[in-house]
């Protein structure tokens, strides 16, 4: 593979996708200096080709807007050595007056490997402390401790090609249509080639994952280590245990069975809320073959018993043999782009480098020695949420955040901004100027952005590859690792001389080797980089590695010589008794004045859940920043079964109040069957950056897991409430102008940016003049550079402006008092955008804005390809012009040609289509 060559329009380069932990290779193609064109690597073996949405609108996220230029230190432009000198004083003095364990590290798996790496050693190595997590903590630990616990080594023992040999495979607490759809699409093509290939799907609600299952279970929230007991005592009784692999293979079987044996079918369908039936099939087609897999994420992980059920579904598949072979196996899937990476460099609290654990006096011994440092942890630190409580105990001083954002990510958001305002040093390093957590930092570094970084990432099949640096940073921005090794210097500490991330490679993978002897399947020492060249043309490369009998280097399957990384070599069973997730009745949301006045107002208790759309990603601070990836799903909404929105009178779009804590979110209904009675489904993505009200962490309470400290991020109980709503405006700005816009004047607002301008939402709760005062704010804030035209309604309250710049438009406000809370859609965003893009705005556009006449062409209703930019209305039609299948819609619309995320949603509405021809028919 050329990491180099010559594309249509210049240079072409290979480098990673920035987004989830599948890893995908992206070709860019170059044209002076600039990123002009990217495709998928059709080289690269995680993605061949393939890219979804969001990796194929990467390179709209570029570009110096929004960015960190430069450091600051409370606020005010500094040089780099003012900065990193600052920083170094400040951290030392601490350590000297309240001890190593008085400081902390808090870092993300949108690091690098190298950056991660040297993190870890000048934490662990140099300052003396464990207190280093990662936020995969909250994505990935259980996961990694299932794993150690079962196998002696956090070794994922699957690969991608797995999901295209087998013939069952579980998708467990995984909606992989959007959290990964490179696998599903791969998953799907598997499928098309193999019509027996069958799909079980366990999922508390129906997702675009379960409309392709053969068999979905929708099992009640958090039970899943009943499914998998159950599953255990079923291939016991059923004599279905692989003896001779257990015997020789496996210790503690017995004790797993005794804990397991009582889970009956029945059992299992009462805890798990599933007819009998259904587990009865699910349980056959498991044991049907020896080529199965369970595949599971977040939705097993994030919970008060994750590594329990990582370990529930590891043992039936050590019961079965169906491991350490091809097509089978319990395959846990990353959601960072580095996760993997850095559980490779020991980037959790609890553990040290390349699989090393920090409990064991020769482990700690060995990194010390290879390191040559002056100390070394001896101790596990502490993990996220506890930094979060020792920073409120006054134990932790000092804490130094790198490319996360926990104000919107941990539990107890309030109680994450109460501990960085007490905290006497707060340092964040990130790409962007303005998030959540950016807004407590004392001292500001600016990082450098995919596109920009250099160095490796590990994706969830062990595979690593290079993220390779092709632009220039914007501004001041530096490397992590060199922001760290800065401030490892100005500390006086040695071993921090890399001018090159190839050396850091280097090293990594020399430790890696390091009186390994074959006791870890996780050495890489033979990846080793004695040059940049090597370093730059570096291919992707799964581990573990193992030499031929011609003494090749080839990649070699883990387990597949059943000897596990244990001290006696044999995996682990673990004994599991499930438990339903730790759920507290949630504190009462007080009534608003306007529920008062409104006796009928309900309020009722929800079990929510949260998660992932299809189109964006974290916190928003990169998906947001493409402006079609704002359109499938643009603002936060609360997916509601019918009869709970009839307990509360609440019609689609509707508002609705959560409350658990003491925090309130607000979203709008969603009212829909894919999520079953007395539950609702919420997305994790919005913060006080894109709405005032709906950050999801923030209804949590901090219950973790017990072995991976890993936070139930799953499932809360929530009051639920009407919001009624007497005033809605929606305002819509040039993007240069929203920067001097404060939104937070009403009782809650959202914010959405488009091409071309940025559009807002704000909703006045009780009767009041605040958003008449708006409007007339906004008015006096831009009067002397803007000309304003306004038409009024008396009839109905409704007013609408246009600000003009010369010729062009700056400014749309659409306010409305409203009757029986019926609030409508913001103005159609693809009209607005064609508004804003003209350079001379006609008579006949004025007119339109004022009276709120949106052209015929714009009304197309709901975006449902953002890779096409496919609308319903475009659909709608096409199915009417006879396309009766999916792959008849893409050869006209192409829709679903793509990253194919669309496709279940196509799906749907051929159904939907097909239904209505039906009721037709009958009706005549």
């Amino acid at each position: 593979m050329s990491a180099s060559n010559k594309g249509f329009y210049g240079e072409r380069k290979q480098t990673t996708c920035a987004y989830c932990g599948v890893g995908c290779g992206l070709d860019i193609e170059l044209h002076n200096g600039k990123a002009v064109k990217l495709q998928g690597a059709e080289s690269h073996p995680a993605n061949a080709g393939r890219t979804c949405v969001k990796g194929t609108h990467l390179l709209d996220t570029l570009g110096e807007q929004g960015r960190l230029l430069a450091p600051q230190i409370n606020e005010q432009t500094v040089s780099w050595n003012q900065a990193t000198e600052y920083v170094a004083e400040r951290f030392a003095q601490t350590i000297a007056q309240y001890g190593a364990d008085s400081v902390a590290f808090y870092v993300s798996g949108q690091l690098l490997t190298e950056d991660y790496y040297v993190a870890n050693k000048l934490m662990k190595g140099y300052i003396g402390s464990a207190n280093i997590d990662t936020n995969s903590r909250l994505c990935m630990s259980s996961a990694v401790a299932g794993y150690k616990r079962a196998f002696g080594e956090d070794v994922v023992p699957c690969d991608y090609r797995d999901l295209e040999q087998c013939d069952v495979i579980f998708l467990v607490g995984s909606n992989a249509a959007w959290t990964h759809p490179v696998l599903f699409q791969r998953l799907q093509l598997a499928k098309q080639n193999n019509p027996n290939l069958t799909i079980v799907v366990l999922d508390p609600r129906v997702t675009a994952t379960s409309e392709m299952a053969d068999l979905h279970l929708q099992l009640e929230p958090g039970s899943d280590a009943g499914f998998y007991n159950g599953l255990l005592a079923y291939i016991a009784c059923q004599g279905l245990i692989n003896n001779r692999f257990v015997s020789e293979h496996t210790d503690d079987l017995f004790a797993a069975l005794e804990k397991a044996i009582a889970w009956t079918p029945e059992k299992v369908a009462s805890f798990c809320q599933l007819p009998l039936e259904q587990v009865q099939q699910a349980f056959q087609l498991f044991t049907s073959t020896d080529k199965v897999v369970s595949f599971y994420s977040m939705g097993i992980n994030q919970s008060n018993s994750g590594v329990d059920k990582c370990n529930a579904i590891i043992n039936c598949h050590l019961a079965t043999a169906t491991l350490g072979k091809p097509g089978c196996g319990p395959f846990s899937i990353t959601g960072q782009p580095n996760a993997m990476g850095g559980r490779e460099v020991g980037g959790l609290s609890n553990q040290l480098t390349a699989h090393l654990d920090i409990d064991n006096a020769e482990h700690r011994s060995l990194v010390q020695n290879f390191w040559q440092s002056p100390v070394i942890a001896d101790k596990a630190g502490a993990s996220a949420t506890h930094i979060i409580d020792k920073m409120l105990s006054g134990k932790i001083k000092a804490i130094w955040i790198m490319a996360t954002n926990p104000v919107v990510s941990l539990p107890e958001g309030d109680k994450v901004i109460q501990a960085l305002q007490q905290c006497d040093l707060v340092v964040v390093s990130d790409c962007v100027d303005k998030n959540d957590t950016l807004a407590y930092a004392n001292v500001k570094f600016p990082a450098t952005g995919w596109l920009e970084k250099n160095g490796t990432v590990t994706n969830s099949e062990r595979c690593i590859s290079r993220q390779r640096g092709m632009i220039e940073a914007p501004g001041q921005a530096k490397h992590d690792w060199q922001i760290i090794c800065d401030v490892a210097k100005a500390m006086n500490f040695s071993g921090f001389d890399y001018q090159h991330p190839q050396q850091i490679f280097d090293e990594f993978c020399r430790l890696s080797g390091e009186k390994n002897q074959g006791q870890r399947l996780f050495d890489i020492s033979a990846m080793q980089c004695h040059s940049i060249e090597q370093y730059d043309t570096l291919k992707p490369q799964q581990w573990p590695l193992k030499t031929n009998k011609i003494g090749q280097l080839q990649y070699h399957r883990p387990f597949s010589d059943g000897r596990f990384s244990t001290t006696n070599g044999k995996a682990r069973f673990i004994a599991v008794t499930p438990v339903l997730p730790e759920l507290t009745a949630p504190q009462a949301a007080p009534r608003t004045k306007a529920q008062q006045d409104t006796p009928s107002t309900a309020q009722i208790s929800l079990l929510i859940n949260s998660g992932r759309v299809r189109d964006q990603w974290h916190t928003m601070t990169r998906t947001a920043r493409a402006h079609q990836l704002n359109r499938h799903t643009s603002s936060p909404q609360l997916s509601i079964h019918p009869t709970d929105a009839a307990r509360l009178n609440v019609d689609d779009g509707q508002f609705i109040a959560l409350t658990s804590r003491a925090e309130r979110v607000v979203l709008s209904a969603q009212i829909t069957s894919d999520v079953k009675p007395g539950q609702g489904f919420m997305p994790i993505h919005w913060n006080r950056q894109f709405a005032s009200h709906a950050n999801a962490a923030s209804l949590y309470r901090t219950v973790v897991d017990p072995v991976s400290a890993q936070p139930q991020s799953k499932q809360v109980l929530a009051h639920a409430s009407k919001v009624l709503v007497s005033a809605q405006l929606h305002i819509a700005m040039t993007t240069e102008l929203a920067e001097q816009f404060d939104a937070n004047r009403l009782s809650f607002s959202q914010r959405c940016p488009q091409q071309g301008f940025v559009q807002f939402s704000l909703y006045q709760e009780q009767q009041s003049d605040c958003a008449t005062e708006l409007i007339d704010s906004l008015q006096d804030q831009f009067k002397a550079q803007l000309k304003w035209l306004r038409l009024m309604s008396s009839a109905d309250g409704q007013q609408r402006l246009i600000a003009m710049h010369g010729d062009q438009l700056a400014i749309y406000v659409d306010y409305q008092t409203l009757d029986n809370n019926a609030v409508t859609a913001p103005p159609n965003s693809q009209w607005l955008s064609e508004l804003f893009a003209q350079n001379e705005l006609l008579n006949q556009h004025k007119t339109a804005l004022l009276t709120g006449q949106v052209g015929d062409k714009f009304v197309n209703g709901e975006q449902v390809c953002s890779c096409f930019n496919v609308y319903q209305k475009h659909i709608s039609q096409a199915i009417e012009q006879g396309a009766n299948t999916v792959q008849e819609l893409g050869e006209k619309l192409q829709c679903g040609t793509g990253c194919g995320s669309c496709k279940p949603e196509l799906s749907r509405m051929l159904a939907s289509a097909d239904t209505n021809l039906i009721a037709m028919e009958k009706c005549q």
